[in-house]
């Protein structure tokens, strides 16, 4: 997966230039180039310097940037801030952290690290402890003001240490043509209502298709479903979570113990959720449809998209709905598309089936969007650790948060500061500001991925059993009981 995007699930790149960046402020952290050049001049004079590992394109987006937001918010002056660039694939860049630590490099002295794999450095023992290293005030201002889900990726599952400074986070909404809705009849009254009150997924797919049919909407919805990671870890997982169900048990057992928890996917809740994408994306006349749900709202070829294939088709106005992350709100309304503003384009959290807390297990229910997103972790080995500290505090100011959402939309890892002033402001911090309600939302019911050694391989086989099962080849019920199994020789093994 790329850093292009504010998420980091496949490995497709998004596509939005420097040029959209600077122009919306809108699209993320993005991709990277060959490992091991270093930004920035010498070491200043008498003074420190700092070497933070992360991608070229994310580099050459805050460079001018995130250094001075640094200083500005406690990093001494003497310190000065220089880059390595990592490879441009999420899982090149893990291994190539993976080398760095095992041969116990001094630097770089701070790793960008994706969510979706930053815990497995924590099981390896590879980076340090902030709970040991950090001091109680910026502790205190990770574990009372932070998005809580988000935070806990960077976390001893154990006993709840911290490793890592919550870059920002990433979370998917949904987002809707309000052109259409409005040739059905609906207004800005009930557009307002949509930005933060999640629906059902059988009121939103009986609205889905109602637009469908008084529009120019070729199909009601676009989302992804290929067989890829972003399936098992995100599209999936919301869909699966949102009906109650999980993969592990539940929230508590998506760091593992592997092999020591329990495989719940051939259970009513997995197989009803996949039934409903199912039934979505059908003609209606396979076994496995649920009678509550109307179906083709969902183009059949959803089975072969990921983010940027399926964005398109609601771009270009052939979809009245679609599923992505907030790149793609940007990418919407800065491209060549008709969507101008939000007076053309909407979002709302994505919907559910059963009320949050009430699923079978703990953590699922509700509205439930995909966790994802970058944290800063710390290199044992650094030889610079006390101005590493330093920056890390910096890191977690209000103003650096804000600062970085003005200069690259890294959304706040804080709810509050979705609500703020600066945050809502496009004059400020670009179209995204526009939908802060929505993200906060999503925010607040976010879900990570499994987060194991193993991960990678439960995903693709994942992938490809959700895949067949939404493209008829196999009924859902033998989908989930053919999954069941491989993945308990997965864990057994």
């Amino acid at each position: 997966m790329s850093e292009k995007r504010l998420q980091g699930t496949g490995s497709e790149e998004t596509g939005v230039s420097r040029r959209t960046f600077v122009k919306a402020a809108g699209a993320s952290g993005a991709a990277v180039g060959l490992a091991g050049c270093i930004y920035g001049g010498d070491d200043g004079g008498d003074g420190t310097t700092l070497t933070i590992a992360m991608g070229s394109t994310t580099i050459s987006n805050v460079e001018d940037s995130l250094p001075d937001l640094l200083h500005e918010n406690g990093l001494s002056d003497d310190v000065e801030i220089s880059f390595s660039e990592q490879e441009q694939d999420s899982g090149a860049q893990r291994d190539s952290y993976i080398e760095l630590l095992e041969a116990e490099e001094t630097s770089p002295d701070l790793f960008m690290m994706d969510t979706g794999w930053a815990n497995v450095f924590i099981q390896q023992g590879y980076i340090a402890n902030l709970t040991e290293e950090l001091d109680d005030e910026t502790l205190s201002t990770i574990n009372d003001n932070y998005f809580e889900a988000f935070t806990n990726t960077v976390r001893d599952t154990e006993n709840g240490d911290l490793y890592g400074i919550p870059l920002f986070p990433d979370y998917a909404v949904m987002m809707y043509n309000k052109g259409y809705a409005r040739e059905a009849g609906y207004t800005d009254e009930d557009f307002s209502q949509w930005e933060t009150e999640p629906m059902t997924w059988q009121e939103w797919a009986e609205m889905a298709a109602e637009i469908t049919e008084a529009s120019d909407a070729e199909f009601g919805f676009s989302t992804q479903w290929d067989i890829y990671e972003g399936t098992a870890c995100c599209t999936l997982n919301e869909v699966m979570t949102s009906f109650g169900g999980a993969y592990f048990g539940g929230e508590e057992n998506l760091q593992g113990p592997v092999g020591d928890r329990p495989v719940t996917i051939d259970e009513p809740e997995f197989i009803e959720a996949l039934s409903m994408v199912y039934t979505l994306a059908s003609d209606g006349s396979g076994d496995g449809t649920l009678e509550d749900y109307p179906s083709g709202v969902a183009s059949s070829n959803i089975t072969q998209w990921r983010e940027n294939p399926a964005l398109s088709p609601f771009t270009e106005g052939q979809a009245a709905f679609h599923r992505n992350w907030p790149y793609a709100i940007v990418e919407a309304l800065t491209g060549d598309f008709d969507f101008e503003g939000p007076d053309d384009l909407g979002t709302m959290p994505l919907p559910y089936a059963v009320e949050d807390g009430e699923g079978a297990y703990p953590g699922t229910g509700g509205s439930t969007s995909a966790q994802g997103g970058w944290h800063i972790c710390l290199n044992p080995n650094s030889e610079n650790q006390d101005a590493a500290l330093e920056a890390m505090s910096a890191m977690t100011a209000d103003d650096f948060n804000l600062g970085m959402l003005e200069a690259i939309a890294w959304l706040p890892p804080k709810p509050d500061l979705f609500e703020s002033e600066e945050a809502t402001d496009p004059d400020a911090v670009g179209v995204v500001a526009n939908y802060m309600n929505t993200l906060q939302v999503a925010g607040e019911g976010a879900m990570p991925r499994p987060v194991t050694t193993e991960w990678p391989s439960q995903a693709e086989t994942i992938a490809e059993q959700a895949n067949q099962a939404v493209a008829g080849e196999k009924t859902p019920e033998e989908a989930a009981a053919d999954l069941q199994t491989a993945i308990e020789e997965i864990e057994s093994s």
